[in-house]
């Protein structure tokens, strides 16, 4: 929810995000493998938007250049979650949004890819911190996840 364009986030939705990634920051490296696992399982075609993928005859699981990228993405949601209601905004840097903007305009990202992510990422959470999971902390992380998701869109260009 924005309320005059700033992000509301409650204080309660920011305890469970702040809590469960406390317990998830350890162990980045498995869950972002489990996250780019579970969006290649839900949408197999996902896989070919990755060059070090595309081609290579090493599964996906196995690949060296998939755990780095998939911790760095996993990293970005759940630090940018932790800081929405610190700061009121996505805090991202603006070359970084830049950049996943352009990258994800190139590689022909659309809406059904962020929603595929979304439930994969939710999903990851509920499994890593099982003992955690609410309802309200799904509707915690969905809702940080949607400002994530609608600060790297207002960067992505147009291709026509």
């Amino acid at each position: 929810m924005e309320s005059e364009g700033k992000i509301v986030f409650t204080e309660e939705q920011e305890a469970l995000v702040v809590k469960s990634w406390s317990v998830m920051k350890k162990n980045s490296a498995e869950l972002g493998l489990k996250l780019f696992l579970k969006i290649f399982e839900i949408a197999p075609t996902t896989k070919k938007m990755f060059s070090f993928l595309r081609d290579s005859p090493i599964p996906a699981e196995q690949n060296p250049k998939l755990k780095p990228h998939a911790m760095s993405v996993f990293v970005m949601c759940c630090e940018s979650a932790v800081q929405l209601r610190k700061t009121g905004k996505v805090t991202v840097r603006e070359t970084t949004l830049k950049r996943l903007g352009a990258n994800h305009s190139k590689y022909g990202v659309v809406d059904e890819h962020f929603e595929v992510t979304k439930y994969a990422l939710l999903e990851t959470i509920k499994e890593a911190v099982p003992e955690m999971w609410s309802p309200e902390m799904k509707v915690a992380w969905g809702q940080a996840y949607d400002h994530l998701v609608a600060a790297i869109k207002a960067e992505m260009k147009p291709s026509n």
